[in-house]
């Protein structure tokens, strides 16, 4: 006898398209045209600084950066789904998330000059510092939404993966925990194509990456994720149901520029490939959505692209004059000052070992 005991499938959800249209029986309840010029803002912000960090570090005033041009939506749709109190673990290209978490601008720059003080999260953020191993924040994310299951909070964490990450073993122990316990976490996998040089028919034969959550039991969908409006919608109903157990989300996105700047992808993508995506840029298509609802203009551009240069050189100029303090790589480590780390501070400080 064959009796069948499992049939799945995946949604691919898209709300505006690349010519700003959308399909309004799929729009979000309670996103108007105010949040969406908010959230195009903050697209064009993230763009803005994710510039200025790769011309800081091609001036030698940064280290190795990861850019995030292309994946706007994704990380700015995700991150204003969030409520107040939702916790977030990065990779190391979610700086639109923390743009929109309200994280401050010289802490970001800190961390691009290397100064341990850049990995010091305000508490109020919401988020993690930076982690840049592959896929290994994905059990911390597990973790962290369990003590918030275990401790009875309406909190949900949101875990962020790229596609080369889902191939790690920490990712499928991450959801394979996640759908056991029924956790309040929210796994994102950036789908940008690319891990580094290998392509995303190399990284797995599977349809899709959201398919993976099928073998932890979790919910799963696809989602476009050059559209702010879906990935809004998408995450925002993952958080809402977070209390009953874990989704697995997958934006479908697209890395424009290099991995990090350690990196050159003309070695190995074709270039013809960069400009298909282009014309699916997530920037435009908003633009072109208020365009037509009489809300940006050529001069509205022009103001904004001011101001926001104007706050990122004065983060800049603040993380340039930044005295580092040694006492930091003690004080930022745990939520409390273990004796053993104490001893070594205090050694520390009596034989001002770091003035030499």
């Amino acid at each position: 006898m064959i009796k069948r005991v499992f049939q799945g499938a995946i949604d691919n959800i898209q709300i505006m398209d690349e010519n700003g249209e959308v399909d309004v029986s799929l729009f979000p309840s309670g996103l108007d045209d105010n949040k969406i010029l908010e959230m195009y803002k903050y697209m064009s912000f993230a763009r803005a600084l994710d510039a200025k960090c790769l011309s800081l570090q091609r001036q030698g005033r940064a280290v190795t950066y990861a850019p995030l041009i292309g994946e706007e939506a994704t990380q700015i749709g995700s991150a204003m789904a969030m409520r107040a109190g939702d916790l977030f673990v990065p990779n190391f290209r979610q700086h639109g998330v923390y743009l929109v978490r309200g994280l401050p601008l010289e802490i970001m720059f800190l961390y691009w000059r290397g100064f341990e003080e850049g990995g010091a999260i305000p508490k109020e953020v919401g988020g993690f510092p930076y982690i840049v191993p592959v896929s290994s924040q994905m059990p911390h994310a597990a973790g962290i939404a369990f003590a918030q299951k275990y401790n009875k909070k309406d909190v949900a964490v949101l875990g962020y993966v790229g596609d080369g990450g889902t191939s790690e073993g920490d990712f499928y122990e991450a959801l394979n925990f996640a759908g056991v316990f029924k956790i309040p976490m929210v796994a994102i996998i950036e789908n940008n194509q690319w891990a580094i040089s290998v392509p995303r028919s190399k990284q797995s034969a599977a349809e899709t990456l959201a398919q993976k959550g099928f073998g932890a039991g979790i919910k799963c969908v696809q989602v476009d994720g050059n559209d702010v409006v879906a990935v809004y919608k998408v995450i925002s109903e993952a958080i809402a149901n977070a209390k009953d157990g874990p989704t697995l989300v997958e934006c479908v996105t697209y890395r424009m520029s290099m991995h990090t700047t350690a990196d050159d992808p003309t070695k190995y993508r074709d270039p013809a490939e960069v400009e298909i995506w282009k014309a699916r840029d997530p920037i435009d298509r908003v633009r072109k959505y208020l365009t037509r609802k009489a809300l940006w203009t050529p001069e509205f551009e022009a103001k904004m692209g001011e101001e926001q240069l104007r706050l990122i050189d004065e983060a800049v100029a603040k993380a340039e004059t930044f005295k580092p303090d040694p006492k930091s790589m003690f004080e930022n480590v745990y939520s409390y000052m273990p004796e053993v780390l104490q001893e070594e501070l205090d050694d520390s400080v009596a034989n001002n070992f770091w003035q030499g």
